[in-house]
């Protein structure tokens, strides 16, 4: 049996390399240039660095920080984005697959075993998640945005990896619910399967009308190149009037599906039926777990914004926790959401303290947020276990 260390040896240096190329992302990709090429190179004195100047972690550690040709010094980021992300990946796996007494199981699989038949696939695609929140909130602390890619690889990622994860546990533990008990991938029923579908009929609905331009996109000139983009003195309150236009359809669509599901009995049976299916079962609660996760952010945009007068939170922030939803599911992305706020005081406290100024976006908040809930994931299950218990057994 291959012992303990070699795994978090494994998991700790892919964790770096991965970080390694997340500092290639985070300067190259708000940028609009290639990931892959050319090679890296000194911003100094625009040489190629070396592959044994290119060793994660510790190759910043034996130049001091700085170029070996130029003596440049080069951003502490760098090793801080290595360190955390191999640093993350290795709490995850010994919180989920090692330590804890709620630690993920396949019925009499535990711990490493478990890991290796079949948990993989839950791990990979929550690093998948956290690498590349990692990357969003690095430039989002930066420059103030998300890009809208990151989001949709991880939105991706959720869709693939739900819908293949929940055959591949199933097969192996024999019993495709042991996902839903442990909440190791977006759980959901035929209603919620039926919501998501509604809502993305909707959803093409309202793409296809903001491209014929029947409604209108909100600040339409958010992105312009034009020096004078950032003078436009918004109507904040007109401009989410029309993404509640661009809501309205999916709402729509969703109270009609689900309607339908209610009334028409040949209906109701189809969707149980091809709901049960276990790769559309984890498809479908993938999804829903997007739409949720994007509409608790969406809708605080919106109050917010109408009632105070002022673009409250971005549209960046909406995409994020779009993806975390279609990763970790509806329940999870709706307690990270409730969690954020947690580290926003967290942060205000600590500029009060040491009288900093620099105000940072909220994106990062929520990237924490969820981490916290996707390391501390079974205490979170146990918890709303308790509840849901308490609350059945007190009528």
């Amino acid at each position: 049996m291959v012992p303990l260390w070699f795994y978090i040896v494994v998991i700790s240096a892919f964790g770096a390399c991965i970080g390694s190329f997340l500092n290639v992302v985070i300067y190259r990709l708000p940028r609009d240039k290639s990931l892959v090429s050319p090679p890296s190179t000194c911003p100094g004195c625009n040489k190629l660095i070396a592959f044994y100047d290119n060793i994660p972690i510790f190759s910043w550690l034996i130049l001091g920080g700085k170029c070996r040709n130029c003596k440049m010094k080069i951003s502490p980021q760098y090793i801080m984005v290595e360190f955390l992300t191999a640093a993350f990946f290795v709490a995850f796996f010994l919180l989920n697959f090692q330590y804890g007494e709620n630690r993920f199981r396949l019925h009499e699989l535990q711990g490493l075993d478990a890991f290796i038949n079949g948990g993989y696939v839950f791990y990979i695609m929550h690093i998948t998640l956290i690498a590349c929140f990692i990357a969003a909130s690095v430039i989002d602390l930066k420059l103030w945005i998300i890009p809208l890619s990151i989001c949709w690889f991880v939105t991706a990622a959720g869709f693939i990896g739900s819908t293949i994860g929940r055959a591949i546990i199933g097969s192996t533990s024999g019993d495709p619910l042991i996902i839903g008990f442990y909440q190791v991938a977006p759980f959901d029923s035929a209603i919620t399967a039926i919501l998501a579908t509604g809502a993305t009929v909707g959803l093409i609905i309202s793409l296809i009308l903001l491209a014929k331009g029947i409604i209108k996109r909100s600040y339409p000139f958010e992105e312009s190149q034009d020096e004078n983009a950032q003078e436009i003195n918004y109507n904040h309150r007109i401009e989410m009037l029309k993404e509640v236009l661009f809501l309205l359809p999916i709402i729509i669509c969703a109270f009609i599906a689900l309607i339908l599901y209610q009334k028409v009995p040949q209906f109701c049976q189809f969707w149980q039926n091809f709901a049960n299916i276990p790769a559309a079962k984890g498809f479908f609660a993938s999804l829903w777990g997007y739409f949720i996760g994007c509409a608790v952010v969406w809708a605080t945009r919106i109050l917010g914004t109408l009632g105070f007068g002022k673009e409250a939170m971005g549209l960046g922030d909406v995409h994020l926790m779009g993806a975390a939803g279609a990763v970790i599911g509806p329940v999870f992305v709706v307690i990270a959401f409730f969690v954020a706020p947690f580290f926003g005081l967290a942060w205000a406290a600590y500029q009060t303290f040491f009288k900093k100024t620099r105000q940072i976006p909220y994106g990062p908040f929520l990237s924490l947020a969820v981490f916290a809930v996707m390391i501390f994931h079974n205490f979170f299950r146990m918890y709303i276990a308790t509840v849901y218990f308490m609350r059945e057994t007190s009528f």
